[in-house]
């Protein structure tokens, strides 16, 4: 059955690519654009139901975001990366839930999670300093989850690594208005965000450890609802993915729509071409397999994990192999269809060449990175055990 969400989306979606070309322009969601992700709820669904949220399935989710995607990629992006955000804070402190969203159940929260600023521990909590990347849909987030080294008493990294989340509210970061100017996902606003020496109580944080073992995060922050016990590395990516997957559906129905009618230079109708017609059926096939893939994966963890299952690091390992072909398979689909468009396609007034750049943007995502993840899969369905780096972000 379709989620209420997932509904409204698809009645939305007029409304939703009409404002496409604006955010693209504005470098961030344009207001329409926020307007109609707030009154269709996709931020909500991951969120806790004693704070407004639906606590949805895992796919319930990823079909939201998709479905967003295929109409404009940056506000699918901003859906898909922002709307794992409740997803954590639901096992933070019940204190900092309260904090964000006792007031306003609609308040967003941004990211990133790379630890590209270091903790140093002081009475209380921690004092934080860094510059981030990649904050996607920052300018419409009163919040943000910060990846952060943790330091000695020196205010040196201590080693190996030890990596928290961390959260701090608007007024204590700065966001960095030029810092965003590429050529893809233009409309997500993923600017620099920027910590000098914020304090951090001490709840406002959490071990990224316990968040990526998933079941141990939940218990500690006494969630029982399936979504919650859920792995990091298996929500995180889904988002993500899910925003490639469905920019890549909004790229064939752009493709099928121009093509339609399509008369070639040498006066062949493109419906009359097997060749195009060929390359069409297989790009087809490929993006709805990324999507069933993707599903599939995370249907599969949710089923182990409401049985009570154990979700061993094969399970994850295998979830995430199969999440970032998806991703490539999906983009890769979308290449043959664009160079099978003309050289009309690639003008600014043509949508398709915006999913193909939206499309080849979002694949950079250190998440879609498949050397060192295969190389690990490969060991761990052989019967090897992976080690140190071979074990990151799975």
């Amino acid at each position: 059955m379709t989620h209420e969400v997932v509904s409204r989306i698809e009645e939305l979606s007029g409304r939703l690519a009409a404002t496409a070309e604006e955010t693209e322009r504005l470098g961030k969601l344009s207001d329409e654009s926020v307007k109609i992700i707030r009154q269709a709820g996709v931020m909500r669904l991951l969120q806790p139901t004693d704070f407004g949220g639906y606590a949805a399935h895992p796919c319930d989710f990823a079909e939201a975001v998709m479905a967003v995607a295929k109409h404009c990629g940056s506000t699918g992006w901003v859906c898909g990366v922002g709307g794992v955000h409740p997803w954590e804070m639901a096992l933070m402190d019940r204190r900092l839930q309260n904090e964000v969203w006792g007031e306003n159940p609609d308040t967003w929260i941004a990211s990133p999670y790379a630890a590209q600023g270091v903790a140093t521990p002081v009475e209380g909590g921690y004092t934080l300093r860094g510059r981030w990347q990649f904050s996607s849909g920052t300018d419409h987030c009163g919040w943000i989850f910060l990846g952060a080294l943790t330091a000695g008493a020196d205010g040196k990294p201590l080693m190996p690594p030890k990596v928290m989340h961390v959260v701090l509210p608007r007024r204590d970061y700065t966001i960095v208005d030029d810092s965003w100017d590429v050529i893809g996902l233009q409309g997500t606003g993923s600017k620099d965000v920027i910590v000098d020496g914020a304090f951090i109580p001490s709840y406002r944080t959490i071990d990224s450890d316990a968040v990526a073992a998933g079941e141990i995060a939940a218990e500690r922050a006494g969630r029982t609802e399936t979504v919650y016990r859920l792995p990091f590395w298996a929500m995180f990516p889904l988002g993500i993915t899910a925003a490639v997957v469905g920019i890549a559906e909004g790229a064939l129905a752009a493709h099928l729509d121009y093509q339609r009618d399509r008369v070639t230079a040498m006066g062949t109708r493109i419906k009359d071409d097997p060749y195009v017609l060929s390359a069409i059926s297989e790009a087809a096939a490929d993006i709805a397999a990324s999507r069933t893939q993707l599903l599939d994966g995370v249907s599969r963890l949710y089923d182990k994990a409401a049985a009570g299952a154990e979700i061993t690091f094969e399970d994850r390992s295998l979830v995430r192999r199969n999440q970032v072909r998806c991703a490539w398979r999906a983009v890769s689909a979308v290449d043959e269809i664009f160079a099978r468009s003309g050289g009309n396609a690639v003008r600014r007034q043509n949508v398709m060449q915006r999913f193909w750049r939206d499309a080849h943007v979002g694949l950079q995502h250190a998440i879609h990175t498949p050397g060192s993840l295969y190389h690990s899969t490969a060991l761990t369905i052989m019967g090897v055990e992976p080690e140190g780096p071979l074990r990151a972000m799975i």
